[in-house]
């Protein structure tokens, strides 16, 4: 106990997994927190004493199991294991932690998920200026960036790190710019002074400079990035060779997505239980790489024509190779995780298995390289002249280690035969030596006379040999006798000792022989990373635009027009999304939306609720998203101006957490568009005001219509969908206004919605009908039209509407049945008037009523 708490106080605030013999402990505080959280038994060592100590424990072999589960509730978890045999010490073990496994720093697969990155984060707050890198261990990729804390929201929104650290004395600083929803840890404030954290980088990378990176300006993203590292070293990993780079997020590169927008066309998450997001429908890739690397292309979509153009053309090279394309999903899907698998070499952590999947892995590469240099589209030739199969790895794996090796070193028969003579040897010993103890068997069962001798093995004393009692007259004098049993003896033998010790001490000699053997071929691994890291970069690559050539097919997507115009020219338009969700055999109804600077900049979109005004809006805001990912797009015809930023302000949300109403929220996301909008902005508000009272709204959403209209630098194209038919008077005094409504048809007291978006403004908003939709009582929605009817009359009349209401509010409590046109009020109006009061018999006044009455509940 005392070694434990001498290690236990080094690590304050994690969880301290202490291995003792064959199972990790934990004790006291930690002991309670584990078995919690595991559903393990809870005991306690020294029951009733002034030493109680609560104990929780498993077994050594179930670490996979638990850990991941741990981490997942947040902890952080020591792992203090034996640092010596047990077998070669008389005194206590040594112990020391071996990795401190944290949220952001781990590559156990059991705990990263597959498809996505793992990234620490880690922020700096300087003058002005904030720096942040993300880091993820589990793949090696190292990016830094630095500016307001805006865009660094952003980032962290589209990133989402499994862990961010920042200084404690920025505590207050982070909450109030990032909020609470991301698992923190905070250091102490010496990592970030001097130089140390630039040190850091330059002693990793074996470097003079950063300029090499184009890093070497940012000074705050390099002190964020080098206490990186030094998070790293602290949580025990030392073996980061495979972090063989640092790249700098290149903010002019790609469009601005705020993190708004990202949740508000709901890319990668969506806040609705079991929803499908975008990256459900267009990820079908063929490996992890490619998935995670369709996530950062969808947060991260670029801006500049000549590489947006240079996907799509391989993407229709792929649609019509159907043939090439399949041969080269075929080769992607033998290589799984190779960018996860090459970091565990540089950990020095990977298993003998994973090691012949790396094989596996740059056989098929070698496949690819072939399949892609003979392909006719010059960017796939670049890829090809880019793989490197690395033959003398790939050889010396399939020389050196058997062709289906155990998951663990220890369970032995790792190393292949003919690789070591000693090895080989000592494993006919071991092996072989066993076939002779048989020989010796019936050797001396021949000598003897003894037909059921046997030679058997136990802990105790070795190797023996058993005589039943029957025979025991005939044993040999020079036999040693070392138990007797009820109905049997058990003898040695010199020569029995001899081979014993040759088999048992082969054993051990074999297992540091392949110990040594496969450590060796791990480092001379080392050597490979790069160029591995490199493939794994290009087989993702090549894996997205399969994929997107793929998708187009199976979705009926077009190839999108990009040019360097400022128009959206979109025809026959469907929501990626939408259409999926879509019963079997209903067809998506689509739409045209034409936007540009001098014409129609902004249109108005009215129309009543459940039309699909908001469902236009986000699929203008996805094509326009995909198009520029370099995917093909749902549309007959695209065409799209590139576009610099994206803002989205759709639907209402609380942040009560925060104390922020729907209407607060709505306004800090609307005054971000306007505070950064651009001439090449795309903008897609939906129901702007309609958190405050109808006047409010009405005058807020009209002056941010005239601003952007009237704005002198941009002319930001705008969708803007309301219920405040007043918007439409607009279009007579802005001429880059125009108005639109997304069309219903009305049969009798039904409405149809017609889902089409044509000119025009509409002046009905047919909420009741939706609210009769949605299972309002009957009584409700009759009283609702009878006030909508009152309020228009008075309207039109000119009357103000709070003294409307007042008159209404007095008619209330008046029975007006029959002065209302309902089918079943009508119905019952009848029923009365046909009957025959004087006829009627009481038992058939009651039936009358029970109809009545049954009427009324249906």
């Amino acid at each position: 106990m005392q070694q434990y708490n001498s290690i236990k106080v080094k690590y304050p605030g994690a969880l301290l997994l202490f291995r003792v013999g064959d199972f990790y402990e934990t004790f006291g505080s930690d002991a309670i927190k584990t078995a919690e959280i595991l559903g393990i038994v809870l005991t306690k060592r020294g029951n009733g004493t002034a030493s109680e100590t609560a104990l929780a424990g498993f077994p050594h072999h179930s670490l996979e199991t638990y850990l991941p589960k741990l981490v997942r509730a947040g902890q952080r978890v020591a792992i203090c294991d034996q640092l010596e045999d047990p077998k070669t010490v008389k005194t206590i073990v040594k112990r020391g932690v071996t990795e401190l496994v944290t949220p952001g720093v781990s590559y156990n697969d059991h705990i990263v998920q597959q498809k996505s990155n793992n990234y620490l984060a880690s922020l700096f707050f300087d003058k002005g200026v904030t720096g942040v890198s993300f880091l993820d261990i589990s793949t090696g990729e190292f990016l830094v960036a630095q500016g307001s804390n805006s865009y660094i929201d952003k980032l962290l929104q589209g990133f989402k790190p499994s862990e961010i650290i920042f200084p404690r004395r920025d505590q207050n600083d982070f909450r109030t710019h990032f909020g609470d929803r991301f698992y923190t840890y905070m250091l102490d404030e010496w990592p970030y002074s001097g130089d140390y954290a630039k040190e850091n980088l330059l002693r990793h990378f074996e470097v003079n400079s950063l300029k090499g990176f184009g890093i070497d300006r940012m000074g705050a993203a390099i002190v964020a990035a080098g206490v990186a590292l030094h998070y790293l070293n602290e949580t025990e990993h030392r073996n980061l060779q495979h972090i063989s780079q640092i790249a700098r997020i290149e903010e002019d590169r790609y469009m601005w997505l705020d993190r708004f927008t990202i949740r508000n066309l709901e890319l990668i998450g969506s806040a609705n239980e079991n929803a499908l997001t975008l990256v459900d429908v267009l990820d079908q890739t063929a490996s992890p790489m490619g998935a995670r690397l369709l996530k950062r292309w969808m947060v991260m979509p670029l801006k500049d024509k000549q590489p947006i153009v240079e996907r799509l053309a391989i993407v229709e090279y792929l649609v019509n190779q159907p043939e090439l394309s399949e041969s080269l999903v075929h080769e992607l899907k033998q290589i799984g995780d190779l960018e996860r698998l090459i970091s565990k070499i540089g950990l020095q952590k990977a298993n003998p298995r994973e090691l012949v999947q790396l094989k596996r892995a740059l056989l098929a590469i070698e496949q690819l390289k072939r399949l892609t240099a003979d392909a006719e589209a010059e960017a796939l030739k670049v890829i090809a002249e880019q793989l490197n199969p690395c033959k003398l790895m790939v050889e010396r794996i399939a020389k050196e280690l058997q062709a289906e090796p155990p998951v663990l070193l220890a369970k032995g028969n790792v190393i292949a035969e003919g690789v070591d003579e000693e090895l080989d040897r000592l494993r006919k010993v071991a092996f072989g030596g066993k076939d002779y103890l048989l020989e010796i068997q019936k050797r001396e069962a021949a000598l003897t006379g003894i037909p059921s001798l046997k030679i058997s093995f136990n802990n105790v004393f070795g190797y023996y040999l058993e005589v039943t009692n029957a025979h025991k007259d005939k044993v040999p004098s020079d036999w040693i006798r070392k138990q007797t049993l009820v109905n049997a003896e058990r003898y040695i033998t010199n020569e029995l000792k001899e081979y014993e010790e040759q088999i048992l001490g082969a054993e051990d000699k074999i297992q540091v022989i392949e110990n040594r053997i496969y450590n060796a071929l791990l480092m001379a691994l080392l050597d490979y990373i790069k160029p591995v890291q490199q493939n794994a970069q290009l087989i993702a690559q090549l894996d997205v635009l399969l994929n997107f050539a793929h998708i187009a097919k199976k979705n009926h997507y077009v190839k999108p027009i990009i040019n360097e115009g400022k128009l959206i020219d979109i025809k026959g338009g469907r929501h990626p999304v939408i259409e999926k969700t879509l019963p079997m055999g209903e067809e998506y109804i689509t739409n045209d939306v034409y936007l540009d600077s001098d014409g129609q900049q902004i249109i108005i979109i009215t129309g009543p609720n459940m039309a699909g005004k908001s469902a236009l809006l986000r699929q203008t805001g996805l094509i326009v998203l995909m198009a520029q990912m370099g995917c093909f797009v749902p549309a007959k015809h695209a065409e799209v101006g590139l576009v610099d930023k994206i803002f989205t302000r759709v639907g209402a949300s609380d942040n009560l957490s925060s104390g922020e109403s729907t209407f607060m929220v709505e306004m800090n996301e609307t005054a971000s568009i306007l505070n950064n909008l651009s001439d090449r902005s795309l903008i897609l508000l939906d129901e702007i005001g309609r958190g405050t009272s109808t006047y409010d709204g009405i005058s807020i959403a009209w002056a941010i219509a005239e601003y952007l209209h009237n704005h002198p630098s941009a002319r930001a194209k705008t969708l803007f969908a309301t219920h405040y038919h007043e918007l439409n008077e607009l279009t007579n005094t802005f001429s880059r206004i125009k108005n639109y409504n997304v069309s219903v048809k009305e049969v009798g007291n039904k409405v149809i919605f017609l889902r089409k978006l044509v000119p025009g403004g509409s002046e009905h908003s047919f909420g009741i009908h939706v609210a009769k939709m949605a299972g309002m009582p009957a009584k409700l929605i009759v009283r609702a039209n009878e006030i909508l009817k009152r309020l228009e009359q008075e309207r039109t009349g000119g009357e103000h509407i709070k003294d409307s209401m007042k008159k209404i509010q007095k008619q209330a409590y008046q029975l007006q049945m029959f002065s209302i046109d309902d089918p079943i009020l009508v119905k019952i109006r009848d029923m009365l008037n046909n009957l025959d009061v004087n006829a009627l018999t009481p038992v058939e006044a009651l039936m009358k009523l029970d109809e009545i009455q049954r009427l009324l509940k249906n």
